[in-house]
């Protein structure tokens, strides 16, 4: 989606790579200026140098800017696509995906999607740069190109097996990270139900047993990655070494003269520039490329991979249909198969003011007071001492039960999505609060297709169409 962006950065990446060999040049022609005691030939080449160093700065800025949008950008959009896919699957993802395997696809996944795209600039840059700094090296020695055109690619063979043995730790630690979260949030959710039972000490010491598990993965992945990075700076400057100690020694011999020597040796150190992206894209790219199997993986579940036994339902399109069932688990694995949102009562309510928890884009006060109306939620609304700018507690804390479940139907109402499913969107209302809500939610989806999974009389009275479930018939 960033075709013309990524070749932007490639433009600016190759400019400022091979920019940065013009510097050398410049100096050794100072320098031989300097020899022959010709200060006018040394001023201009300082001139120039500072001319240079002025324009590298401005071309390294667009470079950034440019690699920065697209490591936001791709960051951003990578986000939305799996948002919107979990959002339309439900069900299906709480059956195939743990919480805490969601968490790190979010925080860790996308960042290394967005970081290897900003490789693409810098080593269209770094190939040319390289190719440039060894033709520069051919005229002065060809000893010399050779060593450094061998020099890399023994820099990669040297450092692939470490990083190899790195990504193979970190997969491990993700593993482990994910199961934790997932541990974690079982814990919190199930806190009441511990505390009557008498399991918190249990789950403590089975949570501290996989933390202490994760920290020593992470101890792991620290030594490798240490290893990595040390390889990364180390062997560049090691290499530099090498190359010095023979064009010293060529210097020596009379082989070259004291100005191709400095150009040499500043060619050589400006090209640890390039020869560092490439060891970070060798580390970044393979990451990358298994964090996007990994999203891609999610992008490829379908509504209907629920096991084979469980019913499917036919709904009219753009009616309400209730789905009647003495087995809510039954119904709730029916109604997962179908490709809409799923709202239910254990969605969770974000903390913050009551119209940003309820409104998930932005939507002006008549679209929010005809959703409040559908959900017969006023009351709700006029109870609270700041009404929609009131602070919601996390999860509702401040409001009851019912009241609660009102307002995850007005943010489902607002979500205006093709296909609603309400599963048990009433249970904690009297009598009255329901009927209001079941014929007001059935005209205000009017023409849209809505899924409501409950066994109230009221609500069969709204549908256009009842569906029982007995079993999996």
């Amino acid at each position: 989606m960033q075709r013309w962006r990524v070749l932007a950065g490639a433009w600016w990446g190759s400019l400022w790579m091979c920019g940065l060999i013009v510097p050398p040049y410049l100096i050794s022609q100072a320098v031989k200026a300097l020899r022959a005691e010709d200060r006018a030939g040394l001023v201009w080449w300082s001139l120039s140098l500072v001319v240079v160093a002025g324009v590298l700065a401005l071309v390294g800025l667009a470079r950034h800017r440019t690699m920065t949008l697209v490591r936001t950008d791709a960051a951003l959009r990578t986000a939305q696509v799996v948002v919107r896919r979990v959002t339309r699957l439900g069900g299906v993802v709480r059956r195939k995906l743990s919480t805490g395997e969601l968490t790190y696809l979010q925080n860790g996944d996308t960042a290394r999607i967005a970081h290897a795209l900003t490789s693409t600039g810098p080593g269209v840059g770094a190939v040319i740069a390289y190719v440039a700094t060894a033709v520069l090296l051919v005229r002065i020695s060809v000893l010399l190109a050779v060593v450094v055109l061998l020099g890399v690619p023994v820099l990669a063979a040297v450092t692939g097996p470490v990083m190899r043995r790195l990504h193979a730790v970190e997969a491990g630690y993700r593993r482990s990270l994910g199961e934790l979260s997932s541990r974690a949030g079982d814990i919190v959710a199930g806190l009441r139900v511990l505390s009557g039972i008498g399991g918190k000490p249990a789950f403590a010491r089975r949570f501290e047993a996989k933390s202490s598990e994760v920290l020593r993965d992470g101890y792991r992945v620290a030594a490798w990655l240490s290893w990595v990075q040390a390889l990364t700076w180390g062997l560049p400057a090691l290499f530099l070494a090498v190359v010095t100690w023979i064009v010293a020694r060529m210097a020596v011999a009379g082989a070259i003269s004291v100005e191709e020597m400095l150009a040499v040796y500043l060619y050589v150190t400006t090209l640890i520039v390039p020869v560092s992206f490439f060891m970070e894209g060798a580390d970044a790219i393979p990451r990358a490329l298994v964090s996007a199997g990994r999203v891609i993986g999610i992008l490829r579940l379908r509504p209907d991979e629920s096991s084979d036994d469980a019913p499917v339902l036919d709904v009219k399109s753009g009616a309400l249909t209730v789905v009647v069932s003495a087995n809510a688990a039954l119904a709730r694995e029916a109604v997962d198969r179908l490709p809409g949102v799923v709202a239910d009562n254990d969605d969770y309510l974000f903390a913050g003011p009551l119209r940003e928890a309820v409104s998930v884009a932005e939507h002006d006060d008549d679209e929010l007071d005809q959703a409040i109306w559908a959900a017969a939620a006023g009351d709700v609304v006029e109870a609270l001492p700041d009404g929609l700018d009131s602070h919601l507690e996390s999860k509702g804390r401040n409001v009851s039960g019912g009241q609660r479940q009102r307002l995850r139907l007005v943010r489902a109402l607002l979500s205006e999505p093709d296909l609603l499913v309400l599963v048990e969107p009433t249970s904690a209302l009297d009598a009255v609060t329901e009927a209001a809500v079941a014929r007001r939610v059935k005209q205000a989806r009017l023409g849209r297709t809505t899924v409501v999974v409950s066994s109230s009389p009221l609500w069969i009275g709204q549908a256009d169409q009842t569906v029982h479930l007995e079993e999996s018939r």
